[in-house]
């Protein structure tokens, strides 16, 4: 093996994706962006100061920004590979941070989305199932859609009471039942509402445990923080392909 440096200032090595994690009191099940076990490959998680539910989701608080981007520059230096985080509503902060560092960086979910409007038929839309649908803006949704030549269908979770418990309120516990259910409910809600919707995009990273689950329902494609990740983790640590011929 080939001589190798240390990287500088790194306190550990290996890690394929670098998570900045919110301030927040959440539990995090399989299948949660903040959950280890969800991916089958290293990840490195680091806190962001004062980035908490109530700046960031509710208020959009943009002085956030040089937190999030020194934070964002310490992953980096332990060698991620890419960088993403355990937001949506981190979309404020796409243009900055990918700006800041030399790795690629998927900071909301919600960056899916011109992606799955090209993967649909023109006459179908996209429905998003959200953390709190007040604050997704149309701003805000345009940062990541800016073609916008498709109609897009929101719905929050904001006032179904087990999501609302365990993550907006941070009570510190969840029943994952009760939130699958409220998900599923959100989810054929929308459906119901607008056939038209092609694929449901999860734009908050607590969501994604209930993506089967939501799938079996409604039988489109889902999409959310996990497979945004894992494509393009996919693209940072190529493998050889085996078999036979």
């Amino acid at each position: 093996m080939k001589r190798l440096k240390g990287r500088q200032g790194a306190i550990s090595y290996g890690h394929d994706i670098g998570i900045l994690m919110i301030d927040c009191f959440n539990p995090f099940i399989p299948g949660d962006v903040g959950n280890a076990y969800t991916y089958d490959f290293p990840v490195l998680y680091h806190l962001v100061p004062d980035v908490t539910i109530k700046r960031l989701v509710e208020e959009g608080d943009l002085s956030l920004a040089q937190n999030i981007v020194d934070a964002a520059l310490h992953l980096q230096r332990q060698g991620v590979k890419a960088i993403t985080s355990d937001c949506g509503y981190m979309l404020h902060f796409q243009d900055i941070v990918r700006k800041a560092v030399d790795v690629p960086v998927m900071m909301s979910s919600l960056l899916q989305l011109p992606l799955i409007s090209a993967l649909l038929p023109p006459s179908q839309s996209i429905g998003i199932i959200c953390a709190n649908s007040s604050s997704l803006t149309d701003d805000m949704l345009r940062k990541a859609f800016p073609a916008q030549d498709r109609e897009i269908f929101v719905g929050g979770m904001q006032k179904q009471s087990e999501f609302r418990h365990a993550i907006l309120d941070e009570m510190g516990d969840i029943d994952p039942e009760a939130v699958s259910q409220e998900v599923v409910a959100i989810g054929v809600g929308l459906i119901d509402q607008h056939p038209s919707i092609g694929a449901i995009l999860l734009e908050c990273s607590n969501l994604p445990p209930y993506a089967k689950s939501l799938q079996d329902q409604i039988h489109v494609p889902v999409f959310d923080f996990t497979t945004m990740i894992n494509y393009v983790r996919a693209s940072c640590v190529r493998s050889h392909f085996r078999g036979g011929y």
